[in-house]
């Protein structure tokens, strides 16, 4: 097909030769002609290189018009190759037939030279605005995907920067943000073969689960450094202060969101998980007291994602437990701490939080 900078390609389909002498010499001057004498013949040429537009004769020996029009259109190729019907039928029954085909224009022999110019120039037109707005759509789109990942790598770069603000502070580290991201996935992507969790773990919603989870702590920048990074035991009234890092952090994130002109989902789940993390599923946690299913439930699998990693993880005031320790911990906390369809899960894939914890071990681990 031509671009615009080219004349268009018109292919005459006729099998009469007083008519394509005539098209040829009228057209001639303005656009580049292909003819074809027969519907095999037309159907070769359109197919090979697809003209700019289709003038076809309807009453021709073997294949007519009409069948040349079906498989044109039936062809991705040719479909959108707009054809206009040539005959000496004026019935109002074969210009509807020919317009349920899918032609664009009907004009009767004999033929008036003005109006086939009008006609055709207007079709062209309109083909070739068509191919100008499609183009741009494709341009468009691709700007679109292209901006879109580039926002998308801000934003993941942007909470990472976060989260690593609050978990240095906790003198924890990046490998803690990873691990529990890759645990959180795990969980969701078993979590997804339970029919009751299956419809609300759609793809798009493990994606913002797992984008929201590096979120979980950041809650801890409010905290006094004499409470967070006290190496003993907290008192009543030190547990009572950094129990308010859930606050915080929902505070935080509502914040954030208030700033946006349109609401981000994930930060809706993030503010969750960080407001509800440290939520039991007895009615025992904080900062709610919240109980069973009106824990969230991305923020009931941080609780097991969170509890795993701080048990196999080495403090100044405590040494790192083994997985099977861990494990055997978390599970013990089944229907009290944790919700017990999440701990089945975790148990069917106990293996993947083993290997997580492997292949992204703290720097002082290798």
């Amino acid at each position: 097909m031509s671009d615009n900078n080219e004349r268009a390609v018109i292919l005459i389909v006729d099998d009469t030769a007083d008519n394509i002498t005539l098209l040829t010499y009228l057209l001639g001057n303005h656009y580049k002609n292909k003819v074809a004498t027969n519907g095999h013949k037309a159907l070769e040429i359109a197919f090979k290189d697809p003209p700019d537009l289709i003038l076809l004769d309807i009453m021709m020996p073997g294949m007519d018009g009409y069948t040349v029009c079906r498989e044109l259109k039936a062809n991705p190729i040719t479909r959108d190759v707009p054809v206009i019907f040539l005959t000496a039928r004026t019935q109002e029954d074969d210009e509807t037939r020919g317009f349920e085909l899918g032609a664009v224009d009907y004009i009767t022999k004999p033929i008036s030279p003005p109006i086939l110019m009008a006609r055709v120039h207007t079709h062209i037109a309109l083909q070739q605005a068509r191919k100008t707005l499609a183009q741009h759509n494709v341009a468009l789109e691709n700007l679109v995907e292209v901006r879109t990942r580039q926002l998308a790598g801000l934003q993941d770069s942007l909470i990472k920067a976060m989260a690593s603000m609050a978990e240095t502070r906790d003198n924890e580290t990046g490998q803690h943000i990873r691990r529990t991201q890759l645990y959180m996935y795990s969980l969701a992507k078993q979590l997804q073969k339970d029919p009751r969790y299956s419809d609300y773990l759609n793809e798009r919603m493990i994606t913002m689960i797992y984008k929201s989870a590096p979120l979980h702590d950041i809650g801890k920048v409010g905290v006094p450094d004499r409470i967070l990074l006290k190496p003993g035991k907290l008192t009543p009234e030190e547990f009572e202060e950094i129990k308010k890092h859930t606050i915080y952090g929902r505070d935080t994130i509502i914040a954030a969101e208030r700033e946006l002109e349109t609401p981000e989902a994930f930060l809706a789940i993030a503010r969750d998980i960080a407001y509800s993390h440290h939520e039991k599923w007895d009615g025992s946690g904080y900062p709610q007291g919240l109980r069973g299913e009106d824990i969230p439930l991305p923020a009931r699998m941080m609780a097991v994602a969170d509890v795993y990693d701080a048990l196999i993880s080495k403090r100044v005031y405590k040494d790192a437990m083994t997985h099977d320790q861990a494990a055997g911990i978390i599970l013990e906390g089944k229907g009290t701490h944790f919700c017990p369809e999440i701990l089945d899960a975790f148990e069917a894939i106990s293996e993947e939080f083993r290997q997580i914890a492997i292949d992204h071990k703290d720097d002082y681990e290798s």
